[in-house]
C-alpha cells in the first residue's frame, strides 16, 4: 500500500512568508504539502507558486493563532490561515516515471523513476541506473519484466532480485576469473557486494585490493593484467586508476582523431 500522501488545502487564505523580509498575500488559493514537506501555494495566475518552502523541517498547525498550516525551515516560516475553506484533504501519491509494465500483484502500472515501483500498491524494486527495462517477462511465474544490465557481460534478469539475482549471475560468470594484481599476493578476485558489486581479493583483510565492477562489457585485457571494459564513456581497465589503462584510452582517442 502507498504510504505517501499529498495534503491539499483550498480556499480563501492569508499567506505570510517570513525570512529576511515579510510578505503577505490574501486570495482564494490552493496549498499543496508534499510528502517531503515541500509546501507550495498556488493562485489562479501562471505556474509559479505565490509562496513556497522547500523541504520544510516541520509542518504543523497553530490553532491558537488561527493558522491552519505553519511550515518552518531554519529562519524561514510560511503561515497559511484559511478564512473560508473549499476543501482540506489528503490524497495518495507516488513518484512519476516512465511506464514499464503492469504490477503482477494488483494490475496497476509499473513505472521507472528512482528504481521501479507500482503506482497502485507501492511495491518497489531496486534497479541499477544503467539498466534497460525490457518488454519481455521473466521466465518464472512472477509476471515482472526483465532488465538488461552490463556487468562484464550483458545480463538479462528479473526486476525482483529474489527471483533472479544479478549478483549471482555476475558471480557465476566472473568469480575467481581474475588474479589479484598485487605483486606479493596470490589471491583471486571474488565478486562481492559492498554497496555495489566489486571484484575484491579473497585474502581480505590481509590484502584490501578491490575494484568496483563497471557498467560495461569485458572486451580485452589491460597491460596490467586486469580486464578492460567497453563502457558508455569508452574503454577502461577494471582498475579505474590504472595508468596503463588510461594510456590505452588516450591512444584510442588519438587514433580516432587521425
Amino acid at each position: 500500500m502507498i504510504d505517501d500522501s499529498i495534503r491539499v488545502l483550498a480556499g480563501d487564505c492569508t499567506v505570510i512568508a517570513e525570512s529576511a523580509d515579510r510578505e503577505e498575500y490574501r486570495g482564494r488559493v490552493t496549498t499543496i504539502v508534499k510528502p517531503d514537506n515541500t509546501v507550495l501555494v498556488h493562485d489562479a495566475d501562471g505556474y509559479q507558486p505565490v509562496a513556497w518552502l522547500t523541504r520544510a523541517d516541520s509542518v504543523s498547525s497553530d490553532r491558537a493563532n488561527d493558522f491552519t498550516l505553519v511550515a518552518k525551515k531554519d529562519t524561514q516560516t510560511l503561515r497559511i490561515a484559511a478564512h473560508d475553506r473549499d476543501g482540506f484533504a489528503s490524497y495518495p501519491t507516488s513518484a512519476a516515471g516512465t511506464p514499464v509494465g503492469r504490477c503482477p500483484d494488483c494490475g496497476a502500472a509499473l513505472v521507472r523513476s528512482s528504481g521501479v515501483h507500482c503506482v497502485g500498491c507501492g511495491e518497489r524494486y531496486g534497479v541499477p541506473a544503467d539498466a534497460t527495462i525490457r518488454d519481455e517477462q521473466c521466465d518464472c511465474d512472477c509476471g515482472l519484466p526483465r532488465m538488461r544490465v552490463e556487468r562484464g557481460l550483458a545480463f538479462n534478469v528479473c526486476l525482483d532480485r529474489a527471483c533472479e539475482s544479478l549478483d549471482a549471475a555476475v558471480r557465476e560468470a566472473f568469480d575467481r576469473e581474475w588474479d589479484c594484481p598485487e605483486p606479493d599476493c596470490d589471491g583471486d578476485l571474488r565478486i562481492l557486494r559492498r554497496g555495489g558489486l566489486i571484484a575484491g581479493c579473497e585474502h581480505y583483510p590481509d590484502c584490501d585490493t578491490g575494484f568496483a565492477v563497471p557498467a560495461g562489457v569485458v572486451d580485452g585485457e589491460c597491460g596490467c593484467g586486469l580486464p578492460t571494459f567497453e563502457t558508455a564513456s569508452g574503454t577502461r581497465c577494471l582498475d579505474a586508476t590504472c595508468q596503463k589503462g588510461l594510456a590505452r584510452a588516450l591512444e584510442a582517442d588519438s587514433a580516432a582523431d587521425d
